[in-house]
Protein backbone atom coordinates (compact mmCIF):
# COMPACT_ATOMS: atom_id res chain seq x y z
CA UNK A 1 0.00 0.00 0.00
CA UNK A 2 1.48 3.17 -0.63
CA UNK A 3 1.87 5.32 1.88
CA UNK A 4 0.77 8.54 -0.10
CA UNK A 5 -2.49 7.09 -0.90
CA UNK A 6 -3.27 7.04 2.99
CA UNK A 7 -4.86 9.32 5.07
CA UNK A 8 -6.16 9.74 8.08
CA UNK A 9 -9.70 10.02 7.23
CA UNK A 10 -9.25 6.99 4.61
CA UNK A 11 -11.81 7.24 1.50
CA UNK A 12 -11.87 3.21 2.08
CA UNK A 13 -13.60 1.66 4.95
CA UNK A 14 -10.31 1.03 7.05
CA UNK A 15 -9.42 -2.01 9.24
CA UNK A 16 -9.16 0.59 12.52
CA UNK A 17 -10.33 3.43 13.08
CA UNK A 18 -9.41 5.49 16.69
CA UNK A 19 -11.75 8.56 17.41
CA UNK A 20 -11.20 11.05 20.19
CA UNK A 21 -9.52 8.26 22.62
CA UNK A 22 -8.99 9.25 25.98
CA UNK A 23 -7.14 7.24 28.96
CA UNK A 24 -7.30 8.72 32.61
CA UNK A 25 -5.45 6.78 35.58
CA UNK A 26 -6.86 8.32 38.83
CA UNK A 27 -4.43 8.67 41.26
CA UNK A 28 -4.99 7.35 45.24
CA UNK A 29 -6.04 10.38 47.49
CA UNK A 30 -5.52 10.63 51.24
CA UNK A 31 -8.70 9.46 53.33
CA UNK A 32 -10.09 13.57 53.16
CA UNK A 33 -9.45 13.68 50.09
CA UNK A 34 -12.27 15.74 47.55
CA UNK A 35 -10.38 15.86 44.39
CA UNK A 36 -8.52 12.76 43.13
CA UNK A 37 -5.87 13.81 40.41
CA UNK A 38 -5.66 11.75 37.66
CA UNK A 39 -2.89 11.41 34.85
CA UNK A 40 -4.09 12.44 31.04
CA UNK A 41 -2.33 9.59 29.47
CA UNK A 42 -4.33 9.49 26.21
CA UNK A 43 -5.66 12.68 25.45
CA UNK A 44 -7.89 12.69 22.50
CA UNK A 45 -6.15 10.50 19.97
CA UNK A 46 -7.61 9.92 16.30
CA UNK A 47 -6.41 7.69 13.78
CA UNK A 48 -7.43 5.28 10.81
CA UNK A 49 -4.74 2.24 9.63
CA UNK A 50 -6.08 0.99 6.33
CA UNK A 51 -6.00 -3.04 5.75
CA UNK A 52 -2.49 -4.29 5.04
CA UNK A 53 -0.78 -1.09 6.37
CA UNK A 54 1.89 -0.22 9.23
CA UNK A 55 1.62 2.76 10.58
CA UNK A 56 3.96 3.84 13.34
CA UNK A 57 3.44 5.40 16.63
CA UNK A 58 6.49 7.51 17.77
CA UNK A 59 7.36 9.47 20.88
CA UNK A 60 8.92 10.33 24.12
CA UNK A 61 8.85 7.51 26.99
CA UNK A 62 5.63 8.22 28.90
CA UNK A 63 4.06 10.06 25.69
CA UNK A 64 0.93 7.44 25.63
CA UNK A 65 2.14 5.26 23.15
CA UNK A 66 1.41 1.85 24.85
CA UNK A 67 -1.39 3.23 26.51
CA UNK A 68 -2.89 3.80 23.14
CA UNK A 69 -1.88 0.10 22.13
CA UNK A 70 -4.01 -1.54 25.27
CA UNK A 71 -6.70 0.71 25.04
CA UNK A 72 -7.66 -1.02 20.84
CA UNK A 73 -7.05 -4.01 22.46
CA UNK A 74 -8.93 -3.59 25.56
CA UNK A 75 -6.19 -4.82 27.60
CA UNK A 76 -7.40 -1.77 30.05
CA UNK A 77 -10.43 0.13 29.22
CA UNK A 78 -10.32 3.44 28.03
CA UNK A 79 -12.04 6.55 29.75
CA UNK A 80 -14.04 7.63 26.74
CA UNK A 81 -13.88 7.46 22.99
CA UNK A 82 -14.60 4.82 19.66
CA UNK A 83 -12.19 2.07 18.02
CA UNK A 84 -13.61 0.57 15.68
CA UNK A 85 -12.06 -2.69 13.88
CA UNK A 86 -14.00 -3.22 10.91
CA UNK A 87 -17.07 -1.78 11.61
CA UNK A 88 -17.37 -2.52 15.16
CA UNK A 89 -16.64 -0.46 17.98
CA UNK A 90 -14.67 -2.66 20.04
CA UNK A 91 -15.26 -0.64 23.26
CA UNK A 92 -18.82 -2.18 23.35
CA UNK A 93 -17.66 -5.50 23.16
CA UNK A 94 -18.09 -8.15 25.62
CA UNK A 95 -18.40 -11.56 26.35
CA UNK A 96 -18.60 -14.18 23.21
CA UNK A 97 -17.63 -10.95 21.01
CA UNK A 98 -14.60 -9.91 23.11
CA UNK A 99 -13.33 -13.24 23.16
CA UNK A 100 -14.02 -13.28 19.07
CA UNK A 101 -11.82 -10.29 18.63
CA UNK A 102 -8.68 -11.55 20.22
CA UNK A 103 -8.40 -13.74 17.38
CA UNK A 104 -8.19 -10.99 15.04
CA UNK A 105 -5.95 -8.46 17.51
CA UNK A 106 -3.03 -9.45 19.15
CA UNK A 107 0.12 -7.74 20.19
CA UNK A 108 3.98 -8.72 20.79
CA UNK A 109 5.25 -6.61 24.09
CA UNK A 110 8.40 -5.02 24.42
CA UNK A 111 10.38 -7.53 26.65
CA UNK A 112 11.22 -10.99 25.20
CA UNK A 113 12.32 -11.75 28.85
CA UNK A 114 9.27 -10.90 30.78
CA UNK A 115 6.54 -11.81 28.60
CA UNK A 116 7.29 -15.56 28.04
CA UNK A 117 6.60 -17.53 31.33
CA UNK A 118 9.41 -19.26 32.43
CA UNK A 119 7.77 -22.34 33.66
CA UNK A 120 6.17 -23.02 30.33
CA UNK A 121 8.04 -24.24 27.30
CA UNK A 122 7.88 -23.25 24.12
CA UNK A 123 4.81 -25.51 23.16
CA UNK A 124 2.38 -24.79 26.25
CA UNK A 125 3.58 -20.83 25.02
CA UNK A 126 2.64 -21.01 21.55
CA UNK A 127 -0.08 -23.62 21.92
CA UNK A 128 -1.51 -21.86 24.60
CA UNK A 129 -4.27 -19.98 22.52
CA UNK A 130 -4.66 -22.91 20.30
CA UNK A 131 -6.30 -24.98 23.24
CA UNK A 132 -8.30 -21.58 24.47
CA UNK A 133 -9.65 -20.85 21.15
CA UNK A 134 -10.03 -24.48 20.46
CA UNK A 135 -8.09 -24.35 17.05
CA UNK A 136 -6.08 -27.38 17.48
CA UNK A 137 -8.33 -30.97 17.58
CA UNK A 138 -5.72 -33.31 19.35
CA UNK A 139 -2.31 -33.18 20.76
CA UNK A 140 -0.96 -34.30 17.81
CA UNK A 141 -2.36 -31.36 15.62
CA UNK A 142 -1.44 -28.43 18.49
CA UNK A 143 1.78 -29.68 17.92
CA UNK A 144 2.28 -29.97 14.43
CA UNK A 145 0.82 -26.02 14.53
CA UNK A 146 2.83 -25.30 16.91
CA UNK A 147 5.65 -26.41 14.87
CA UNK A 148 4.82 -24.74 12.07
CA UNK A 149 4.53 -21.32 13.37
CA UNK A 150 8.23 -21.62 14.51
CA UNK A 151 9.79 -22.56 11.64
CA UNK A 152 7.53 -19.27 10.12
CA UNK A 153 9.50 -17.50 12.56
CA UNK A 154 13.14 -18.70 11.81
CA UNK A 155 12.77 -21.25 14.90
CA UNK A 156 12.88 -25.57 14.64
CA UNK A 157 10.91 -27.99 15.72
CA UNK A 158 13.50 -29.15 18.18
CA UNK A 159 12.80 -25.90 20.15
CA UNK A 160 9.35 -27.57 21.15
CA UNK A 161 9.99 -28.44 24.20
CA UNK A 162 12.59 -25.99 25.25
CA UNK A 163 12.04 -23.28 28.12
CA UNK A 164 12.41 -19.76 27.84
CA UNK A 165 15.76 -19.42 29.96
CA UNK A 166 17.44 -21.40 27.25
CA UNK A 167 16.99 -18.43 24.05
CA UNK A 168 18.31 -15.58 23.63
CA UNK A 169 16.92 -12.49 23.65
CA UNK A 170 15.89 -12.42 19.90
CA UNK A 171 14.86 -16.09 20.04
CA UNK A 172 12.46 -15.11 22.79
CA UNK A 173 11.43 -12.52 20.62
CA UNK A 174 10.53 -14.87 17.63
CA UNK A 175 8.76 -16.67 20.16
CA UNK A 176 6.46 -14.03 21.58
CA UNK A 177 5.43 -13.36 17.54
CA UNK A 178 4.73 -17.03 16.92
CA UNK A 179 2.57 -17.01 19.53
CA UNK A 180 0.75 -13.76 18.28
CA UNK A 181 0.31 -15.79 15.12
CA UNK A 182 -0.99 -18.59 16.45
CA UNK A 183 -4.73 -17.19 16.39
CA UNK A 184 -4.01 -15.67 12.97
CA UNK A 185 -4.81 -12.41 13.63
CA UNK A 186 -5.38 -9.61 11.15
CA UNK A 187 -3.58 -7.05 13.21
CA UNK A 188 -0.96 -7.02 15.25
CA UNK A 189 0.32 -4.71 17.79
CA UNK A 190 3.70 -4.11 18.07
CA UNK A 191 4.50 -2.39 21.29
CA UNK A 192 8.36 -1.52 20.83
CA UNK A 193 9.09 -5.13 19.94
CA UNK A 194 13.11 -4.45 19.35
CA UNK A 195 13.69 -1.79 21.87
CA UNK A 196 15.11 -4.33 24.41
CA UNK A 197 17.44 -6.13 21.71
CA UNK A 198 20.71 -5.59 20.36
CA UNK A 199 21.04 -3.74 16.95
CA UNK A 200 21.89 -6.66 15.09
CA UNK A 201 19.50 -8.43 16.25
CA UNK A 202 17.04 -5.99 15.98
CA UNK A 203 17.56 -5.60 11.82
CA UNK A 204 16.51 -9.01 11.95
CA UNK A 205 13.71 -8.96 13.91
CA UNK A 206 11.94 -5.91 11.34
CA UNK A 207 12.84 -7.89 8.73
CA UNK A 208 11.04 -10.88 9.57
CA UNK A 209 7.93 -8.88 10.20
CA UNK A 210 8.18 -7.45 6.73
CA UNK A 211 8.20 -10.73 4.88
CA UNK A 212 5.17 -11.86 8.10
CA UNK A 213 2.96 -8.99 6.83
CA UNK A 214 3.72 -9.49 2.88
CA UNK A 215 3.04 -13.42 3.76
CA UNK A 216 -0.07 -13.21 5.79
CA UNK A 217 -1.53 -10.06 4.97
CA UNK A 218 -0.83 -8.69 8.19
CA UNK A 219 -1.73 -4.96 9.53
CA UNK A 220 0.69 -3.32 11.98
CA UNK A 221 0.14 -0.83 14.83
CA UNK A 222 4.07 -0.13 15.20
CA UNK A 223 4.99 1.36 18.38
CA UNK A 224 8.36 3.12 19.17
CA UNK A 225 10.59 5.54 20.52
CA UNK A 226 13.64 4.87 17.52
CA UNK A 227 12.25 7.05 14.50
CA UNK A 228 15.24 5.45 12.40
CA UNK A 229 13.76 1.60 13.46
CA UNK A 230 10.24 3.56 12.38
CA UNK A 231 11.52 4.85 9.27
CA UNK A 232 12.05 1.42 7.70
CA UNK A 233 9.09 -0.58 8.55
CA UNK A 234 6.05 1.94 8.30
CA UNK A 235 4.32 3.25 5.45
CA UNK A 236 2.51 5.81 7.88
CA UNK A 237 4.13 7.49 10.92
CA UNK A 238 1.98 9.23 13.70
CA UNK A 239 3.84 11.47 16.42
CA UNK A 240 2.55 11.74 20.13
CA UNK A 241 3.48 14.36 22.32
CA UNK A 242 1.97 13.86 25.62
CA UNK A 243 -1.62 11.96 24.90
CA UNK A 244 -1.87 13.93 21.44
CA UNK A 245 -1.08 12.84 18.06
CA UNK A 246 0.49 15.98 16.59
CA UNK A 247 1.42 14.54 13.34
CA UNK A 248 0.72 12.05 10.78
CA UNK A 249 2.19 11.69 7.51
CA UNK A 250 3.47 8.95 5.29
CA UNK A 251 7.01 7.65 6.37
CA UNK A 252 9.05 9.72 3.39
CA UNK A 253 7.22 12.65 3.92
CA UNK A 254 7.54 12.59 7.64
CA UNK A 255 10.91 12.34 7.36
CA UNK A 256 12.06 14.34 4.13
CA UNK A 257 10.02 17.30 5.73
CA UNK A 258 8.61 17.75 8.99
CA UNK A 259 6.13 20.35 10.00
CA UNK A 260 5.49 19.49 13.85
CA UNK A 261 8.27 21.71 15.46
CA UNK A 262 8.34 18.78 18.10
CA UNK A 263 8.84 15.92 14.87
CA UNK A 264 11.27 18.37 14.02
CA UNK A 265 13.06 18.03 17.16
CA UNK A 266 13.14 14.37 17.33
CA UNK A 267 14.17 13.76 14.15
CA UNK A 268 17.42 16.37 14.44
CA UNK A 269 18.44 13.48 16.98
CA UNK A 270 18.09 10.90 14.83
CA UNK A 271 22.04 9.70 13.98
CA UNK A 272 23.47 10.08 10.24
CA UNK A 273 25.18 7.12 9.12
CA UNK A 274 27.15 9.54 6.48
CA UNK A 275 29.26 11.25 8.27
CA UNK A 276 29.76 14.06 5.45
CA UNK A 277 26.22 15.07 6.31
CA UNK A 278 25.38 17.20 9.22
CA UNK A 279 22.27 18.36 10.59
CA UNK A 280 21.74 21.11 12.98
CA UNK A 281 20.07 19.28 16.37
CA UNK A 282 17.39 21.22 18.00
CA UNK A 283 17.81 21.35 21.92
CA UNK A 284 13.97 21.66 23.39
CA UNK A 285 13.56 23.96 26.29
CA UNK A 286 12.66 22.32 29.51
CA UNK A 287 11.04 19.22 30.33
CA UNK A 288 8.12 17.27 29.71
CA UNK A 289 5.41 18.76 31.49
CA UNK A 290 3.55 16.21 34.22
CA UNK A 291 0.65 14.82 32.57
CA UNK A 292 -1.20 14.97 35.54
CA UNK A 293 -1.81 19.12 35.02
CA UNK A 294 -1.04 19.23 31.23
CA UNK A 295 -0.49 22.56 29.85
CA UNK A 296 -3.32 24.55 28.10
CA UNK A 297 -3.98 24.68 24.18
CA UNK A 298 -1.54 23.01 22.74
CA UNK A 299 0.73 21.00 24.91
CA UNK A 300 3.54 21.18 23.44
CA UNK A 301 3.55 25.09 23.81
CA UNK A 302 5.83 25.81 26.88
CA UNK A 303 8.90 23.95 24.69
CA UNK A 304 8.57 25.86 21.12
CA UNK A 305 10.22 28.17 19.93
CA UNK A 306 7.15 29.39 17.49
CA UNK A 307 4.72 29.69 19.87
CA UNK A 308 2.06 32.02 19.60
CA UNK A 309 -0.21 33.64 22.39
CA UNK A 310 -3.44 31.54 21.21
CA UNK A 311 -1.02 28.27 21.02
CA UNK A 312 -2.12 28.57 24.89
CA UNK A 313 -5.27 28.83 24.84
CA UNK A 314 -6.24 27.10 22.10
CA UNK A 315 -5.91 23.61 20.88
CA UNK A 316 -4.77 23.22 17.95
CA UNK A 317 -7.21 20.13 15.34
CA UNK A 318 -5.12 17.81 13.22
CA UNK A 319 -5.45 19.68 9.94
CA UNK A 320 -4.72 18.62 6.40
CA UNK A 321 -1.77 20.57 4.73
CA UNK A 322 -0.66 17.90 1.80
CA UNK A 323 -1.59 14.89 0.51
CA UNK A 324 -1.95 12.45 3.43
CA UNK A 325 0.16 15.00 5.90
CA UNK A 326 -1.64 15.93 9.16
CA UNK A 327 -0.36 18.36 11.70
CA UNK A 328 -1.95 19.52 15.02
CA UNK A 329 -0.20 23.52 14.72
CA UNK A 330 -1.77 26.73 15.12
CA UNK A 331 1.72 27.77 13.17
CA UNK A 332 2.36 25.34 10.58
CA UNK A 333 -0.99 23.47 10.50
Amino acid sequence: MSGTDVRIMSDTEPLLSVTALRKEFPLKGGLFAKDVPVVHAVDGVNFEIGAGETLGLVGESGCGKSTTGRCILRLIEPTSGRILFRGRDVTELQGEDLRNLRRDMQIIFQDPFASLNPRHTVRGIVGEALVIHRLAAGRGQLEDRVVELLELVGLQSGHLHRFPHEFSGGQRQRIGIARALAVEPKMIVCDEPVSALDVSIQAQVINLLEDLQDKLGLTYLFIAHDLSVVEHISDRVAVMYLGRVVEIAPSDALYENPRHPYTEALLSAVPIPDPQVKRRRIVLQGEVPNPINPPTGCHFHPRCPLAEPRCAKEVPPLRQSTAGHWTACHVRG
